[in-house]
């Protein structure tokens, strides 16, 4: 069935709830996320059951409930069309929290979000990662804890963490991390909440910033491409991250480019991640971003997406050349068809941490993590 309609003010789009008590989480979710995108300015009740497809009094009770929780609060009062002005409500950010961390090859950076996503502390510490498991999920912790003992929040969901795959989302096992192939069967999820106590949740890094972007409200259908130690893309399809049935989807520096080219990580030759990381190596940027183009073009055309963006710390040292490298390439390619624009990412580079952050806290919104 479609729940999807307009708002009775002819508003974009929303997503109906259902008034049955078995979803009643379903109907949370949509009215906390209502409450967040609201923002300070607040959302009158009549408001969530227009924008629902509540009943007046399912958003009664479920607005009372997160008042009980301290997840919402009144923001004042709005002039109604008539009778009473109307009270609104908001969302308390500071009532929850979620950690993400993104463990790159060389370093580890953590960051502390509330529940609007905002970012509240941040660290960041040199990590080797193929220092041993001991090594770096002690690391790991060890940066969470140094997090919450300063700041001191009030809850936390638990911890997100972000990372280079392949790897098993569901089950939360690393595979042959490129370049890493001591990692493969390692159970990172299980390890890491049994040291720190509360739930875990792991991903690709390129998935866990796409999720990231796509909580923000970026387009419907893009494609994130990250170059930092390697090269990998996160794919959004119908504002839900693609992961695959194995989370294999967006292994996008690994499609041979060149038949006979050089040695990769992975133990092919000729990839594009080679072949970009080698550009940077000897200092040609222009033709590292040419490469990236010619990748993200063949992306384009198997998937029809509606943007590209693009981050990673290689990428942002010099953001202005990949950008019109890429767009060129993409140009090239449509000839004379709908252009795909080409931007930076935001977030720089706590990017993937953020995303990281939200693989605990979109679903509490109702936000698909794929």
């Amino acid at each position: 069935m479609d729940r999807t309609k307009k708002s009775a003010s002819g508003g974009r789009p929303v997503t109906a709830g259902v008034n049955l008590l078995g979803l009643r989480s379903h109907n949370t979710a949509l009215v906390l996320d209502l409450l967040r995108t609201a923002g300070t300015e607040g959302i009158s009740r009549l408001e969530l059951a227009d924008r629902t497809g509540l009943t007046p009094q399912a958003v009664s009770k479920i607005t009372a409930r997160l008042r009980e929780e301290d997840l919402a609060t009144e923001a004042g009062q709005r002039a109604s069309t008539g009778g009473k002005p109307r009270t609104v409500l908001r969302l308390v950010p500071e009532a929850g929290h979620a950690l993400g961390v993104h463990l790159d090859r060389d370093e580890l950076r953590a960051v502390l979000v509330d529940l609007d996503g905002t970012v509240v502390g941040e660290r960041c510490v040199a990590m080797d990662l193929g220092s041993g498991a001991d090594a770096v999920v002690e690391g790991v912790a060890g940066l969470a804890e140094a997090l919450l003992s300063v700041l001191r929040p009030k809850s936390v969901l638990g911890v997100g963490v972000a990372l280079p795959g392949p790897l098993d989302h569901g089950r939360g096992v690393l595979h042959r991390v490129t370049g890493f192939p001591e990692w493969d069967g390692f159970p990172l999820r299980d390890a890491l909440s049994h040291r720190l106590g509360m739930p875990v949740a792991v991903d690709k890094d390129t998935n866990a910033a796409a999720l990231g972007l796509a909580v923000g409200d970026e387009a419907d259908s893009f494609a994130y491409l990250h170059l930092g130690t390697g090269l990998g893309a996160g794919l959004v399809i119908g504002g839900k991250v693609h992961r695959g049935a194995r989370t294999g989807a967006g292994e996008f520096g690994h499609q041979v480019i060149q038949l006979d080219g050089p040695p990769c990580g992975c133990g092919n030759r000729g990839c594009i991640e080679a072949l970009c990381l080698g550009a940077v190596a000897r200092g040609d940027t222009e033709e590292a971003a040419r490469v990236l183009g010619a990748g993200a073009a063949n992306l384009v055309g198997l998937l029809d997406i509606d943007v590209v963006l693009l981050g990673g710390r290689t990428v942002t040292a010099a953001p202005k050349l990949f950008v019109r490298g890429v767009q060129t390439a993409l140009d090239a390619r449509t000839q004379g068809n709908a252009t795909v624009p080409v931007r930076l990412a935001p977030g720089g580079p706590r990017a993937v941490a953020e995303g990281a952050a939200q693989l605990l806290l979109a679903p509490l919104f109702g936000r698909a993590t794929g």
